[in-house]
């Protein structure tokens, strides 16, 4: 039997993701490479890759970087594509609620 796939907060895509993965992918095909070989190459797993060029994966900047770098491309030619942005959503960003607690008064060294 297989197991249904519930999205956690951190796996559903974004546009900029989507698009971001779009490009990343259209790079990889342009260089005739698998994701198998990027992921060698640059020590990510294929895995991954695919989850990035999907949108779902969520990358830092250096993990990036050394994808651009296997694909002998810059940053700047990997976000040259990505034309979209997003507005802040008040239900996805978490506020700061936390609240200092009252001071406690000093411990008494004495027992």
């Amino acid at each position: 039997m297989r197991a249904t796939n519930t999205n956690v907060k951190g796996d559903v895509p974004n546009k900029v993701g989507i698009a971001l993965g779009k490009s990343l992918k259209a790079h990889r095909h342009v260089k005739d490479k698998s994701q198998e070989a990027l992921g060698f190459e640059a020590e990510v797993d294929r895995t991954y890759i695919s989850q990035i060029e999907r949108g779902v994966g969520n990358p830092s900047v250096l993990t990036l970087a050394t994808l651009c770098h296997a694909l002998g491309i810059t940053l700047a030619d990997l976000f040259a594509s990505v034309d979209v942005s997003l507005e802040p959503d008040a239900l996805q960003r978490r506020s700061n609620q936390a609240k200092p607690d009252a001071p406690k008064p000093p411990k008494s060294r004495l027992r």
